[in-house]
């Protein structure tokens, strides 16, 4: 069955690859044509770019390109998918920051290329930004997940160890720690192992704008960086080295995967259920209880009594349960639940695919035939579907709702 790549949302730079900058308030083909089956492995999006990897480890790009964030060797946007030329290694994971792109070879390397303003490509001080793929040699031993959040990124290597380096939680760090040294690992511009995860294994990383996530091989999921929005579940307002989320939070179960966005995060458990919380202003928690939006921390810097038990904790989206995938943008996100594509929060410029720019508070399904696989960027969406005829191209999903089972 032949596959196709559609894509929808903003398309300011042509990160959508459909040749044109007009934002699509639907999910449109992309002009490539049909794809081979088995073709593509992952899907990813920046700030304004995307990237697509093929199982054979090739890698294409389109969008933004202002700071070389494509690695391609030129700062051009590219509207359609482009090669990225002069691999010589297979790549099997890719992150993109909001102007930055890490690959992840398959002898565990760690290829960087975009803006480094922030130190967040992990190479040398003095580059700015780089539009070749540079190598971050300070990480001297097998990569085995990365991560890129807006300005900072993560690792695990071999060893089991998290490194972290970039700026983008040192102002916040700053304001935590007060007249105290920042910590090393949230001040450096190169890989710094990340303190207090020496007694667990950890799996993989993911980031958001200033907050990081490790979920260890054992279901432990550990949090840091700013809570603002409630992303870590506790009554800190920052929190310098990674703290364990309580599973009594998540119903007592282990964590299977987990998901950021830039100021929200969703995991999925052993048993299938999906809970998120963090920001949830622009519906991207999928649930309709209030938010803590207008909460402010205290003059000591901890957030008001009772926020913790506020709707910034963990809550379960009955709707999701069982999720075969998840992808969050910003403030957005995408879900294949039971063969059928969902989408919910923010979607000012049509990233929720239902032709509006009105914000869709829960999950709701997505005209998408047979998606296979998906990814998000900070404002667009992309799935890779496949198609019997051009008929399905119109043909929304079934309504009945999936849930958890009684």
């Amino acid at each position: 069955m032949p596959l196709c790549l559609y894509a929808w949302g903003a398309n300011s730079c042509g990160q959508l690859g459909q040749g044109h900058v007009e934002d699509l308030q639907a999910p449109g083909a992309s002009p490539t044509g049909a794809l081979p089956p088995g073709a593509v492995r992952l899907l990813r999006g920046g700030g304004g770019h995307s990237v697509l990897v093929t199982e054979d480890g090739e890698v294409l790009v389109c969008g933004q390109n202002h700071r070389g964030q494509l690695g391609l060797g030129h700062t051009t946007d590219v509207p359609t998918l482009h090669p990225c030329l002069g691999l010589s290694q297979r790549v099997v994971d890719v992150s993109c920051g909001w102007d930055f792109t890490l690959l992840l070879t398959d002898c565990g390397r760690v290829l960087a290329c975009g803006s480094n303003a922030f130190g967040q490509l992990g190479v040398a001080q003095t580059v700015t930004h780089s539009t070749d793929l540079v190598v971050v040699e300070s990480l001297k031993e097998p990569v085995r997940s990365v991560a890129a959040g807006l300005r900072h990124s993560l690792a695990v290597t071999s060893s089991c160890r998290v490194y972290q380096w970039g700026l983008g939680l040192s102002s916040h760090a700053r304001r935590a720690v007060g007249p105290n040294p920042i910590p090393e690992h949230l001040s450096s511009k190169v890989p710094h192992v990340v303190p207090g995860l020496h007694h667990v294994t950890p799996h993989n990383v993911a980031a958001g704008s200033a907050h990081c996530a490790c979920l260890t091989a054992g279901g432990d999921l550990f949090l840091w960086g700013s809570n603002k929005h409630g992303q870590l579940a506790t009554d800190a307002s920052f929190s310098s080295s990674p703290t364990l989320l309580e599973r009594s939070l998540l119903e007592g179960e282990r964590v299977a995967a987990v998901w950021s966005g830039w100021t929200h995060l969703v995991a999925k458990t052993v048993s299938g259920k999906v809970f998120t919380w963090g920001r949830g202003d622009y519906g991207q928690l999928g649930r309709t209880e209030p938010t803590n939006e207008k909460l402010e921390p205290q003059s000591d810097g901890s957030l008001p009594e009772g926020l913790s038990k506020g709707a910034c904790l963990p809550a379960r989206v009955d709707v999701l349960y069982g999720a075969s995938q998840v992808a969050c943008g910003s403030e957005h996100n995408l879900a294949i639940v039971g063969g059928r594509l969902l989408s919910w929060g923010w979607n000012e410029h049509g990233m929720c695919g239902d032709g509006s720019q009105t914000d869709v508070v829960q999950p709701r399904p997505v005209a998408a035939p047979g998606p296979l696989l998906i990814g998000c960027g900070a404002g667009h969406s992309m799935a890779l579907c496949a198609v019997r005829n051009p008929e399905e191209n119109a043909r929304l999903v079934p309504e009945e709702e999936p849930g958890p089972p009684l």
